[in-house]
């Protein structure tokens, strides 16, 4: 069921509303205010999927109300009510956020065609954010060791910034969920975040990936082709084992991290881009530097901060919190309910030597869910995970 609010001062124009709001769909529950204060008070205490708001009313305006509003629930649908003197208003109540607007008297149409759609939007905005917290699940950092505090606060410090960040530390550790975290919780969110692995792309290629390219720069390009960087414009680009990247390709990210702009490979056309850069790599990026691989006036723009991710064999403490995430993850995957961990065979995990990380924790337990009785126990862990 749909909620509207309706606040208007006219008690007669309310009534209008009201009648035809009802009698157009049982579904919708409408309720009155007669001022703008009332109506403030009621959307204080109840969550609307729509508010039609006038403009002129005593006490507190219309306009007064849609800015508390906006800050209050931001995600509510707020259509204007507009007598034939308030146009110019109506349409400014737009640049500050109003759905839509309706002159008095109401259209029949007009109207009920106004908060059909308001109301669609308002269903998908609810979905698109049911569906950012599953994707978000995905990314969750899991741990209560020290480095994993240490790591969060930074995170908490650095994301609302548009500092550029690099993270280090062994594979399977978990680089790209720092990465994930940097980009949620920064004002980037609503942006894109785009993932280039540059280990798991050929050198000749690397180029054309990140920048794009024009029509004809070589053989296989049949077409324009926007790249990475473009994709990612008003969001992040995470690039992944950065320490495998060409020197030639590395040159020209530092051009773009210098200007903010690109050019796409066989073009001499600048573009602008406005992206934040986070970086990762598990190789040793000083010396790799003084191989000649790596170039340092890069390294210095990419290392604005450094964030070290630990192995897990420097953080045992949390691999029970770990053991009992993946158990649940995997079995929620899977459709099975989920198995527990003998207190022996979590102590058993927990003294081994973990040489592929997070990864390779993951992989043992899904391989002892699938294995293992039902209660994990030490003899499932000798049998199944060893070395």
């Amino acid at each position: 069921m749909s909620k509207i609010l309706i606040i208007e001062d006219e008690a007669a124009i309310r009534r209008v509303l009201v009648k035809i709001l009802s009698e157009e769909n049982d579904s919708y529950q409408v309720e009155e205010a007669g001022d703008g204060l009332a109506g403030i008070e009621k959307i204080k205490k109840e969550d609307y999927d729509l508010v039609l708001c006038d403009i002129k009313m005593p006490k507190m305006d219309g306009v007064e109300v849609l800015e508390a509003v906006k800050k209050m629930k931001p995600e509510t649908p707020m259509v204007m009510i507009s007598g034939h003197g308030d146009l110019d208003t109506a349409v400014n109540t737009m640049r500050l956020g109003a759905f839509d607007y309706i002159s008095k008297p109401p259209d029949l149409n007009r109207l009920l065609n106004t908060v059909r759609i308001a109301l669609d939007r308002k269903e998908l905005v609810v979905e698109n954010k049911r569906l950012k917290k599953k994707v978000s699940k995905n990314y969750e950092m899991i741990g209560e060791s020290d480095a994993i505090a240490r790591i969060k606060d930074m995170i908490d410090k650095v994301a609302p910034t548009d500092a550029r960040v690099l993270i280090t530390g062994p594979n399977g550790t978990g680089k790209e969920l720092v990465a994930h975290w940097l980009h949620q919780k920064s004002d980037r969110s609503k942006g894109p975040m785009i993932e280039v692995n540059c280990a798991a792309i050929p050198s000749e290629l690397i180029e054309s990936e990140l920048f794009g390219h024009v029509k004809g720069a070589f053989t296989s390009a049949n077409k324009d082709r926007a790249g990475k960087f473009e994709a990612a414009n008003g969001g992040t680009i995470f690039l992944d084992e950065i320490g495998d990247m060409s020197l030639s390709a590395q040159a020209k990210v530092l051009r773009a991290l210098q200007e903010s702009r690109i050019q796409r490979v066989g073009s001499d056309k600048d573009i602008k881009v406005n992206v934040r850069v986070v970086a990762a790599t598990n190789k040793d990026l000083k010396k790799e530097i003084a191989d000649g691989k790596f170039r340092e006036d890069l390294y210095h723009r990419l290392a604005v901060i450094l964030i070290e991710v630990p192995a897990l064999n420097d953080r045992r403490e949390d691999i029970p919190l770990l053991v009992d995430y993946f158990s649940n993850k995997i079995s929620e995957e899977q459709g099975n309910a989920q198995k527990s961990f003998s207190d022996k065979a979590i102590k058993l995990l927990q003294n081994y030597d973990w040489t592929g990380n997070i990864r390779e924790l993951r992989n043992v337990v899904e391989r002892l869910i699938i294995l293992g009785g039902k209660e994990v126990s030490e003899a499932d862990v000798k049998a199944f995970a060893s070395k």
